[in-house]
């Protein structure tokens, strides 16, 4: 599993031009990515790892500063690039595996207290969102590690 995992002042996402999700103050996005082998054990650490980096200002975490977190699927981070112009998406979980772990990343904060918002899986979505810093951090898990 990886989540790429940003400091926004504001973040939100658009399907059809309605709003879906948004976080209207300090916080974190995160896009997150499922590959195969990914389980319960991958789910636990990425959801540790984005409630608890302390990347928000003075050095707290969205844990400690009460911040919310807009959490969005995205299997592109899967994407190969190392051969050729076009992209293969081979390590990419395919929907029926990867949406309820995405799905279990944000049970798995909101269990920890934290405020989380979504996009919607398999939509195409436009993102918007100001980085604040810029803070980008990509935070993965080893599906072996399980």
């Amino acid at each position: 599993m990886r989540a790429v995992v940003q400091r926004v002042a504001r973040a939100s996402v658009t399907v059809d031009g309605e709003v879906v999700g948004a976080i209207d103050r300090p916080g974190l996005v995160a896009l997150v990515g499922v590959t195969p082998g990914d389980g319960p054990a991958q789910v636990e650490l990425v959801a540790r790892k984005i409630a608890d980096l302390r990347i928000l200002r003075g050095e707290l975490s969205a844990t400690d500063a009460g911040a919310p977190v807009l959490v969005v699927s995205q299997f592109t981070l899967y994407g190969d690039t190392r051969k050729g112009r076009r992209p293969t998406w081979n390590a990419a979980a395919p929907g029926p595996v990867a949406e309820p772990l995405v799905d279990a990343v944000v049970d798995a904060l909101r269990a920890r207290g934290l405020e989380v918002a979504t996009g919607r899986f398999g939509a195409d979505m436009q993102v918007e969102l100001v980085n604040d810093g810029p803070v980008t951090l990509l935070v993965e898990s080893d599906p072996a590690a399980g």
